[in-house]
């Protein structure tokens, strides 16, 4: 008898494949920002969720993370089943162990350090799962998914602090994770996470430090407002009500607001960067805020992919199985790793 996941699942893939003028029909008329319109699969899934089981910030905390890692199995992907895993335990300095999950697809080379996203306050090795899955899948990478900790109970900066610290075991056990020589190290994330990505290869920088980072749509600024933040406040899944309680919650009590901190945007030392991919969804409340990072790392002539996605929403990723362009969306950043980390590592 199949598991109610499995069947779930199917469901919700059924739901996805009903033919395009019966989704728009169900979807309403087009969602459009200037010449662009919101991907149909986004927009016939937001009406779903709509008419189903929505949560918000009025939502226990502990109820939306139970909520988040419950729905990763509805979101795995058919073409991941080559992809083995297996858990570990990295040392912290304070006696802590943090959780982390290594992703082993045939033929890797390469490692990519993963930091999952969910505003630095949700979010945990099960939800990250079937978007690591792929990423190992179609980068041929392997992929250390970090359990780093949470906040309100761990604020800024001890989820960048972790993610350190799982970057520097990976330095020192490459044999034992099965990483030659020539074979690169990268940091990646999406949302929160890639902004603890790219905090971390900054924090690095010399150690040596990675040489490679993977941003997804990410946090590079802390109390923004207007712009796309206001353009998007509603109805896009990430809105700014839940953005103003996910910083509220990451800044410690008595935080420096003139301080950069986790605002990359406003850093001077970007210049560390590794090459990096960043990724800028359309229909996004953070979308000038990463428009803006790219601006700052060609000034800085950091070694740039930027791709934007004008019809994708905020954490389109890890919708990859369910929507065609998210797929096809995630599908280049996971070519752009493998390409970086296959070449020889001076």
């Amino acid at each position: 008898m199949a598991s109610q996941p499995t069947v779930a699942r199917a469901v919700l893939r059924s739901l996805f494949a009903l033919p395009r003028p019966l989704k728009r029909a169900l979807a309403g008329p087009p969602r459009r920002c200037g010449e662009h319109s919101l991907d149909l699969d986004f927009q016939f899934g937001g009406r779903l969720l709509a008419r189903g089981r929505a949560w918000g910030t009025s939502t226990p905390l502990a109820v939306r993370r139970e909520l988040t890692d419950d729905a990763a199995p509805l979101l795995l992907a058919p073409e991941t089943t080559s992809v083995t895993t297996g858990a570990m335990d990295i040392p912290a300095p304070d006696g802590r162990v943090l959780p982390a999950r290594l992703y082993r697809p045939p033929a890797a080379h390469g490692l990519l350090v993963f930091l999952h996203g969910g505003g630095f306050t949700t979010g945990s090795l099960a939800s990250a799962d079937p978007l690591c899955r792929l990423l190992a899948h179609h980068a041929g990478v392997r992929v250390l998914s970090v359990g780093y900790r949470l906040a309100p109970e761990h604020p800024y900066p001890a989820g960048l602090d972790d993610a350190v610290t799982a970057y520097g075991h990976v330095l020192e056990n490459r044999v034992r994770l099965g990483l030659g020589a020539e074979e690169g190290i990268a940091v990646g994330g999406d949302s929160a996470g890639g902004n603890l990505a790219l905090e971390t290869a900054i924090a690095t920088y010399g150690r040596p430090g990675p040489d490679f980072a993977l941003a997804l749509y990410p946090v590079a600024d802390i109390g923004r407002t207007g712009g796309s933040r206001a353009l998007f406040a509603e109805g896009m899944g990430l809105t700014a009500e839940a953005i103003n309680e996910f910083e509220q919650h990451y800044l410690p009590d008595g935080y420096d607001a003139a301080s950069p901190g986790p605002a990359l945007v406003r850093r001077g030392d970007l210049g560390r960067l590794p090459p990096t991919y960043l990724s800028i969804a359309g229909f996004d409340p953070l979308r000038d805020e990463a428009d803006e990072l790219a601006g700052l790392l060609r000034a800085e002539r950091v070694p740039l992919v930027a791709r934007a996605f004008p019809s994708l929403p905020h954490a389109y990723a890890a919708f990859a199985a369910l929507s065609p362009a998210a797929h096809t969306a995630l599908l280049d950043a996971a070519h752009t790793l493998r390409d970086a980390l296959r070449r020889p590592v001076p």
